[in-house]
């Protein structure tokens, strides 16, 4: 994922409101969001290079969702995949603090990455960049791209109001759709500088990316009630240049 928006228990009816795009090359391997095969109960798309996922959920109430660190340096070649990380959370039995707190040392390991772990009680966000750390997080609306943990870039800034505006009023979850979808470059003078240069600063900025090499591959509402009822997971999928391909709507009771 690069871009993930969060409400922890700051929605009258939901218990954790997720909307999130996963961008990434076009041509790299991906299985759309489904049951998976090694274990039913949990749902979410998958990496076909490495069989790790960016965002799964699980029916056990628990959630994983990872993001990457924009930093001008190659990844080491013998750096695990950072979808493992979010695999091992859903298909384990560790709460979230005690998995975190597991996962704190073997964390330099990994490409920089920024990790959401739920498990049903707790929401937790782990990063390893610039060091690694755990965050217990509060009640409220959360979001995260390719920095720290609510780091204002422009598409964080307008995923976040969107987030916070289903919840403080009665606008519909489906509102999330096309603030996933908005597809506005930021003005120049709002941009980041992270060291790729002002055309690429550019292209990257709005929440979801076009593009015919890279770009939003899949965009992505979670909704899990207060109630303990049905948890709902939607996935929207995108080729080369944002062209619609497919969708998923699934629940997990």
């Amino acid at each position: 994922m690069c871009l993930i928006a969060c409400a922890w228990r700051a929605h009258p009816d939901y218990e954790l409101l997720l909307a999130a795009n996963r961008d990434e090359f076009h041509q790299r391997p991906t299985l759309a969001a489904a049951a998976w095969v090694e274990n039913p109960t949990v749902i979410g798309g998958r990496d076909g290079l490495h069989g790790g996922g960016w965002l799964a959920l699980s029916a056990r109430r628990r959630l994983a969702a990872v993001t990457n660190v924009r930093r001008m340096e190659p990844p080491a070649p013998d750096a695990p995949s950072r979808g493992r990380l979010v695999a091992e959370f859903v298909n384990g039995d560790l709460d979230a603090a005690t998995h975190a707190d597991r996962l704190l040392a073997d964390a330099g390991r990994y490409s920089g990455f920024n990790l959401l772990l739920w498990d049903g009680a707790a929401l937790l966000y782990l990063s390893n960049h610039p060091e690694p750390t755990v965050t217990r997080l509060a009640p409220g609306v959360h979001a995260v791209s390719n920095a720290q943990l609510d780091t204002p870039w422009p598409k964080l800034r307008r995923l976040r109001a969107r987030v916070e505006a289903v919840c403080a009023t009665d606008m519909a979850v489906d509102s999330l759709w096309p603030a996933l979808a908005d597809d506005r470059p930021a003005a120049d003078a709002e941009l980041p500088d992270t060291g790729v240069g002002i055309e690429t600063e550019r292209f990257l900025s709005p929440p979801f990316i076009r593009g015919p090499h890279y770009g939003t591959r899949a965009s992505t509402v979670v909704a899990i009630p207060r109630d303990g009822g049905t948890m709902h997971f939607s996935e929207r999928r995108f080729g080369p240049d944002g062209v619609a391909a497919g969708d998923s709507t699934l629940s997990l009771t």
